[in-house]
């Protein structure tokens, strides 16, 4: 007989991938399988973010991951830093978010907008974990529209003088600094802003029934005062913002592959050893069909990020490119989590197993750093040359 591949990876994507990025990939899934899995359910279910775990997420080398070593980063390629995020969203999404506001949304504004003094004092520490950021866009009035943006920075001296609030910030209680945006005289800029600074405060966001084991606030500035050597000089205007987002969507892409593949693998697992009728659960032809198209569906979502990872490393990615990978693969992982969900029955509605914990984060991951919706609009906008928003 032939030998059996990968279920999780038919197509032996792995064999594509370079010796170093597969060990990026076996680092980061001995600890999500050694330190991560046996706790995220608890924690979870508690609502608590596992802080005890940023440190070691730290010293492999995850914060920052493609940042330059200069700034005691790891210097990996993009494709490295999406195998940690399909890694660490094998653990749990929340756990992929704090690692992707931390390198993408925070790291990455101040690498390729801030002055080299700003370099200097954050990027090594936060590598470290020693600081940790959060990302301040989205306001309460309204996520897909943040050219409607209601927070404001005025001028005072050699001050800035912020006021606003911000809303569904992930970090935002556990971060040191906050990359702030916010309206000026002279457009969109932002601001690095630490959070004890007087004026500033967050406010935890509590009823989650998704990303439980992540840490989500709302952030208010009443008269924040900063120096202008807070702002970052580099950019301005709303491309500030949405040039961090896409860094941060590039590894959203890669991040609900390893939840599909957790829900995949437990299904796998549990319907082969269910017996059902006097037969195994996976001898029922509407099982294995429902599970071969969730490993189509995995196949498929593998390629696309792995060659957006090789455009990316080649210089040559497009925004609309990451909207299709996007919205393709959490829709995916979506799709796949809650079928795996109804395969295990009714002892799929606990925390013992993975399926509802990921579906139910996945529901955030479809809506934030762009919407369903919005991505299937950059694409058609792409397509027909009409804006449609």
């Amino acid at each position: 007989m032939a030998h059996r591949l990968d279920p999780l990876d038919l197509y032996d994507v792995r064999s594509l991938l370079t010796d170093e990025e597969r060990a990026v990939q076996d680092a980061v899934g001995r600890f999500v399988d050694e330190k991560v899995l046996p706790i995220i359910g608890d924690a979870f279910e508690q609502g608590r973010f596992p802080a005890e775990l940023v440190s070691e997420i730290a010293s492999l080398g995850l914060l920052g991951a493609t940042l330059p070593e200069e700034y005691g980063c790891a210097g990996m390629n993009a494709v490295s830093y999406g195998l940690i995020c399909q890694e660490l969203e094998r653990g749990d999404s929340g756990l992929r978010s704090f690692a992707s506001v931390q390198s993408s949304l925070c790291m990455y504004p101040i690498f390729a907008y801030g002055s080299e003094e700003q370099k200097r004092e954050y990027l090594p520490r936060m590598a470290a974990g020693e600081v940790i950021g959060c990302f301040g866009l989205t306001e309460p009035h309204g996520g897909s529209d943040p050219a409607n943006m209601k927070t404001t920075a005025r001028q005072d001296g050699g001050d800035w003088v912020i006021n606003g609030a911000k809303m569904w910030i992930t970090n935002g209680n556990l971060a040191h600094i906050a990359i702030v945006w916010a309206q000026t005289d002279d457009g969109i800029q932002g601001f690095v802003v630490p959070t004890d600074t007087k004026g500033f405060t967050a406010q935890e966001v509590h009823k989650k029934m998704s990303l439980r084991a992540s840490v989500t606030s709302g952030l208010f500035f009443d008269d924040v005062r900063v120096p202008d050597s807070a702002r970052l000089p580099n950019v301005k205007g709303l491309k500030g913002p949405l040039g961090c987002l896409n860094q941060a969507r590039f590894g959203i892409t890669w991040g609900p592959i390893g939840a599909a593949q957790a829900c995949l693998k437990e299904v796998l697992d549990y319907s082969s050893q269910r017996i059902l009728f006097g037969r195994p659960l996976a001898a029922n032809q509407a099982v294995q069909i429902r599970l071969a198209d969730m490993a189509r569906r995995v196949t498929t979502a593998q390629l696309l990020s792995l060659q957006l990872g090789r455009l990316k490393d080649a210089g040559r990615l497009q925004p609309t490119q990451v909207s299709l990978a996007k919205w393709n693969n959490v829709r995916m992982a979506l799709d796949i989590a809650r079928d795996c969900r109804d395969i295990l029955g009714g002892a799929g509605i606990t925390t013992e197993h993975s399926a509802i914990r990921h579906a139910l984060n996945l529901e955030s991951v479809i809506t934030y750093e762009g919407t369903e919706t919005v991505h299937q609009l950059v694409v058609g906008r792409e397509l027909t040359g009409i804006n449609a928003f």
